[in-house]
């Protein structure tokens, strides 16, 4: 039996997530390929033998090109149950990085294994998710006082071989076959974290019975079950629905489980037969194509009821309902993701009666098996509060909590309480108002909610709306004008401009800041439609702590063109920016007023052209100023502006992306704050921008500096450092370049602090141009004229992760993380301000 002391010894299991574990008894052939994130990215191969898990750590990774030779480094047996380990080993301790399981199954050998390995030559047959066929693990010859035992790792000719110009399965198959989250999405969370999916918890193996197969008897058998009923399966269950709290519950009672942006959907399996019903028990099991529904007919059940939610994840990771509702209107089917919370009926038994936590753990062990596109929606136990205030930072939609010993009760109840990160509900749509920039779209939506029989005004959406997503609303409500108002009052002048008024049969979902005083909604944006909902159950959703606009200024800048997209796909209109704008003029107002400014400016959005424009133009909005520099006064006046309606005239102007100075108009020659802009090649990790970013840090602090760091809204990281404008801009410029030239000099193999592109394959520009007068860096919250709507965000140092890209944070979802937030990171940004002393360059350099 192989032993594990080496293992224990090197890991303080205070610390640690990864399991303590003990040397097994059985004989088993298991075998796990994990994909590790540490100082070096590399891939820990670990076959079953004696008890334990025999481990290499192959640092380029297996290839599946016969003969293709890969180190393989021999190191410490790890317990069995190390196979399902999946998270992020804390710095500072052995392996400190990230894991997840990139690939499992069951190995063969060929011939005697124990001799095979004592002899220095493994030959085997791997039956993996992603790796198959013949392999070997052949032992090199040691040099003399060489620690480390290296084997070579080699894939055998056969049908499961690749050519040399085939896709590298290490790039085609980066995700973990366990949860199928990337590298990215687990690092810098906490331990059994997925923003993504709630906790993860280990999955336990299909039943040998069912060889994985569509069977019954697959998971425990319901008839042994207390409190399970034998009874035929219901056609339809009425959903449990969830009441709309202001907090989070508390208590050891509750469960809480990360809300989901999606479909409500009731998953019906029965003789290999699927249905996907909604709430309303309609069948659209067509409309979500065939990924999902082989997913679900190929669960080891005969028949079972399960409760869910059919979801899209965007590019940040969480789920989306506005690229669901993309996808559905361009038939597209591959992104479909069904998350499954509750299990109804297992097998001719009935479960409603069941405890929540009981049902659970059964949906569990059904799922712990199934394909990519079916997953476990797994739940936290902690304070409620925290659970939802983290899910806020990272811009979701809320969380759900359950009392966890409730049976499943049909209806909307006090069981199942939800509170959200920002307002957002349906609503009836009542009629439109035409788009000023197409003839075949609409521009806004008349809303409404229904108190008693009559349908109520609640204003109107604007923004939200792709182009296409526009000119499909326009077909299906021309087709259902109608002469009278639905609405149950008369409509005053303001609220009937322009209304073409339709029969209220439609239900849409919108995000909203607030509700005004005269009940109208702010700040709204279009989610999509609710096919799912009958509009007479539309009412106005309120909780005991209603969200204010407290704090928010008033726009009074008028727009032309208010529907124009700016950014096509995301639906962000000149209305949604201006909105945008609005929200955030408390924190981006200190680096964008009283000072010069560079613009972007897209007149026809992002998909136009576009250019860029420091000086003042013909018919400048009388809300921005033109500023004289001091150095060039016979020139063309420069660009400032002073207060919100300046900034929203930028906007009425098309401007997409906004570029301060590093000095203001009070003191030109001497800036108050150093930019260093982190701009990765194409190949660079992100968790490489990262560590460079907190190198910046460093030498920043080492001169005496503070440091704060935002994502660019781009690719890479800026390191921004307040100062006291004592020193002019040559001072500055020759201290970043010192810094640059240093790291560059230091690791030249990571870093280079010249622009030329031949220079920087595979390495970080350390890009310290951005401070010499003139220059400009993209301001923090501005948003970047790219497609996503990403904007360039401030962060906590702690908060720098993989899982929040460069990009992460957009016009969508940034006014989430503000009101969730207990404090700004860059709050102490001026108070920290310190001058440039001469010292300052020698100590950075």
């Amino acid at each position: 039996m192989g032993t594990l002391e080496p293992y224990h010894h090197k890991r303080d299991f205070r610390v640690t997530p990864e399991p303590k574990g003990r040397a097994g008894r059985k004989r088993g052939n298991s075998f796990v390929i994990q994909k590790h994130d540490a100082r070096r990215l590399h891939y820990d191969f670990r076959l079953e033998m004696d008890g334990v898990l025999k481990s290499w750590a192959v640092t380029k990774g297996p290839s599946l090109v016969p003969g293709e030779k890969r180190l393989a480094v021999h190191v410490e047996d790890h317990p069995l149950d190390y196979g399902d380990f999946e998270g992020t080993i804390p710095k500072g301790e052995y392996g400190g990085g990230t894991v997840i399981v990139w690939d499992r199954g069951t190995w063969q050998p060929i011939g005697d294994p124990h001799r095979g390995y004592d002899k220095g030559h493994l030959a085997f047959e791997l039956k993996g998710e992603k790796l198959a066929g013949h392999w070997h693990l052949i032992r090199m010859r040691g040099k003399p006082r060489e620690k480390r035992e290296n084997w070579l790792l080699i894939k055998g000719e056969d049908e499961a071989a690749r050519p040399p110009d085939a896709p590298d399965i290490l790039e085609e198959r980066p995700e973990s076959v366990k949860t199928g989250r990337e590298v990215a999405e687990v690092a810098g969370e906490e331990p059994g974290w997925s923003s993504k999916t709630g906790r993860i918890a280990p999955k336990r193996k299909a039943s040998r019975r069912s060889g994985g197969r569509h069977q019954p008897g697959a998971v425990s058998d319901p008839a042994s079950i207390k409190g399970a009923k034998k009874a035929p399966m219901p056609d339809f269950v009425e959903p449990t629905l969830a009441t709309l709290v202001a907090k989070a519950p508390t208590g050891s009672d509750w469960i809480h489980e990360i809300k989901f942006d999606g479909y409500r959907l009731q998953a019906r399996i029965e003789a290999e037969r699927v249905k996907l019903l909604t709430r309303s028990g309609l069948d659209w099991t067509r409309k979500f194509g065939e990924p999902v529904r082989a997913a679900l007919q190929a669960l080891p059940v005969g028949s079972a009821l399960l409760d869910g939610e059919l979801v899209v994840e965007a590019a940040t990771g969480a789920s989306d309902f506005s690229t669901l509702q993309a996808d559905l209107s361009e038939g597209r089917s591959d992104r479909f993701v069904y998350y499954g919370f509750d299990l109804l009926y297992l097998d001719g038994y009935d479960l409603r009666a069941l405890p929540l936590i009981r049902r659970k753990a059964l949906l569990q062990e059904l799922l712990a098996q199934a394909a990519k596109e079916i997953r476990f929606s797994d739940h936290f136990e902690e304070s409620g509060a925290m659970v939802l205030r983290h899910a806020c930072r990272l811009s979701l939609e809320g969380v759900v909590s359950k009392l966890r010993a409730a049976p499943y009760q049909s209806g909307r109840g006090r069981s199942w309480v939800k509170s959200k990160c920002s307002a957002r509900q349906e609503f009836v749509v009542g009629g439109y108002v035409p788009s000023t920039t197409s003839r075949t779209a609409i521009g806004s939506l008349v809303l409404g909610v229904y108190q008693g029989d009559d349908l109520e005004p609640v204003g109107r959406v604007g923004t939200g709306f792709s182009r296409s997503v526009a000119e499909e609303l326009y077909r299906r409500l021309e087709g259902m004008r109608v002469k009278q108002s639905p609405f149950g009052r008369p409509l005053t002048a303001e609220e009937g401009r322009q209304v073409r008024f339709t029969r209220p049969e439609l239900v849409a979902e919108v995000e909203f800041r607030a509700w005004t005083a005269d009940r109208h909604l702010r700040h709204a944006a279009f989610r999509g439609l609710r096919e799912d909902k009958p509009a007479k159950e539309v009412v106005r959703e309120t909780r005991k702590k209603a969200g204010t606009m407290a704090g928010v200024p008033r726009r009074t800048v008028k727009l032309t063109h208010p529907d124009r997209l700016y950014w096509p796909e995301q639906g962000v209109t000149k209305e949604g920016l201006a909105d945008y704008y609005a929200d955030v003029w408390r924190v981006v107002a200190p680096f964008v007023v009283g000072r010069p400014l560079a613009l972007l400016r897209c007149p026809d959005g992002i998909e136009g052209p576009r250019f860029f424009q420091k000086h003042a133009w013909k018919g400048l909005n009388e809300h921005i100023l033109e500023v004289n520099d001091p150095k060039d006064r016979d020139g063309q006046p420069l660009i400032a502006i002073e207060d919100l309606d300046g900034l929203i005239g930028l906007v009425q102007a098309a401007v997409l992306e906004i570029h301060p100075w590093g000095s203001t108009l009070a003191d030109w020659e001497r800036p108050d704050m150093i930019t260093m802009d982190l701009d990765p090649g194409d190949d660079v990790a992100w968790t490489e921008v990262i560590a460079a970013a907190e190198e910046v840090k460093e030498r920043l602090e080492q001169a005496g500096l503070a440091a704060f760091v935002k994502t660019s809204g781009g690719k890479g990281l800026h390191v921004v450092a307040p100062l006291k404008p004592k020193a002019g801009w040559p001072k500055v410029k020759t201290f970043t370049k010192g810094l640059a030239d240093a790291m560059a000099a230091d690791s030249p193999d990571r870093f280079v602090s010249t622009i030329t592109k031949a220079k920087r394959h595979g390495k970080i520009l350390i890009d310290y141009l951005r401070n010499q007068r003139g220059s400009t860096a993209v301001a923090p919250y501005s948003t970047r004229a790219r497609p996503g709507a990403a904007v360039s965000m401030p962060v906590a140092w702690e908060e720098l992760a993989p899982a929040i890209g460069p990009a992460y944070f957009t016009v969508t979802n940034t006014p989430t993380r503000l009101a969730a937030l207990a404090a700004d990171p860059w709050a102490n940004f001026r108070e920290a301000a310190v001058p440039l002393e001469t010292r300052a360059a020698r100590k950075a350099a």
